[in-house]
């Protein structure tokens, strides 16, 4: 991968995009830091369909997230509270 300094991948972006799309994923450094990746659409688009599920997706499923079992919404009792005599 190669490695693309942000001025020159700003003042050379057409440059910067053909080598994406036909040597693979380009790496942009800020001070020498790795800070981002230009990655070919196909690439991506393929990546999203490998990741795992996020947090929301997997908050927001049906399935059981644990191995405890848990009372149907509404039939869970309240404590009643300890009586001081």
């Amino acid at each position: 991968m190669n490695a693309w300094p942000v001025q020159d991948a700003k003042a050379r972006f057409s440059e910067f995009l053909d080598a994406c799309l036909t040597d693979g994923p380009q790496m942009v450094t800020r001070r020498g830091t790795e800070a981002a990746v230009l990655v070919p659409v196909v690439q991506w688009r393929q990546m999203q369909q490998n990741a795992r599920p996020s947090l929301k997706d997997l908050l927001l499923s049906d399935e059981h997230r644990t191995q405890w079992p848990l009372p149907t919404r509404g039939e869970a009792r309240r404590r009643t509270p300890p009586s001081w005599g």
